[in-house]
């Protein structure tokens, strides 16, 4: 199973009052059902691929208002397609919108009295999630949780409920509708905790921990190797000026500072100016500081250019 999955299956577990039912209720139908009006009367429809959810809503109707429903399984005709359950409501149909406020188009889903509480916003972001949320598993390095909406409405009341819990949630449109989503890793894990999927949540965060680790470690070890490439390098370059002032003049004649600089980067080929600082003591029975070290390896570097120059002209 996916991290998404695992972690429906959890929140379909989440014990919850009876207000609280109503307004995870409320969002399953909203976000994944229909109101139809027929003939016969009002129905509610609700569709998912998850048979777990669509017991959910069954159980949910059944012990919030003592009705029986109708299930209709359908077959999808694509390949790796799940079935797809409908779920539908006749019976205290009209009871269930008004209630639910599956009719409502107000802008400001804060002001639902279904979501007065606080345990009921989170109630209605679990029910959303569940109807038609997905989030990446934390192993992959793209954190990203997004709900769809077919509303546009919908998906804005939504985003404004996720950012009352300070989740830092989006609106973006897409070519079926509209998705709310979070894209930082810790506002997903924040989301995580609202809802109450906290099983969820510890795997989240022991995944994004070790990568964090993981990343952090790499990032030191590429700071390690670029440092030493970096000493390598300029190392390098004062061996060869030091090469061409031994071929092309008497070193014995170059103030004894440099002398002194050239003796240790000869004994210590590889080592960085920290490491020849030290080095310096034991050769010298004083410390050179790695400033004094670098403005004498600059002038070797200047006189063997120097020399070079002269040569070419």
């Amino acid at each position: 199973m996916s991290f998404a999955s695992d972690t429906k299956s959890e929140l379909l577990s989440v014990k919850a009052d009876d207000c609280c039912h109503l307004a995870e209720l409320s969002a399953l139908l909203r976000i994944n059902g229909d109101v139809h009006i027929s003939s016969a009367g009002l129905s509610i429809e609700f569709h998912t691929t998850n048979l777990k959810i669509a017991r959910k809503v069954i159980t949910s109707i059944k012990d919030l208002y003592g009705v029986d429903v109708e299930v209709v399984s359908k077959k999808q005709m694509k390949l790796n397609k799940h079935d797809i359950y409908i779920v539908r409501i006749r019976n205290k149909a009209n009871t269930i919108i008004n209630e639910l406020s599956l009719m409502n188009t107000a802008d400001d889903i804060l002001a639902e009295p279904l979501l007065m509480k606080e345990c009921c916003k989170r109630s209605y972001l679990r029910g959303a999630f569940l109807a038609s949320g997905s989030i990446n598993a934390p192993r992959s390095s793209n954190y990203h949780l997004e709900i769809h909406s077919y509303d546009e409405t919908d998906a804005a009341n939504l985003t404004a409920l996720l950012n009352h819990f300070e989740l830092n949630a989006k609106t973006l449109k897409r070519k079926r509708g509209f998705i709310s989503y979070i894209k930082e890793s810790e506002k997903i894990a924040d989301f995580l905790r609202v809802v109450g999927a906290m099983n969820a949540l510890f795997t989240y965060e022991d995944e994004r921990i070790k990568r964090d680790f993981v990343n952090s470690i790499t990032r030191v070890m590429n700071m390690d190797i670029a440092n030493q490439n970096k000493t390598l390098e300029a190392a390098n370059r004062q061996l060869r000026s030091i090469s061409v002032l031994e071929n092309m003049t008497d070193i014995a004649k170059l103030p004894k500072s440099m002398r002194e600089a050239i003796r240790l980067r000869q004994a210590y080929p590889e080592s960085s100016l920290n490491e020849l600082s030290d080095a310096s003591n034991d050769m010298f029975n004083k410390t050179i500081s790695k400033s004094a070290l670098n403005h004498r390896f600059r002038n070797i570097n200047e006189l063997a250019d120097q020399i070079l120059e002269n040569l070419n002209e």
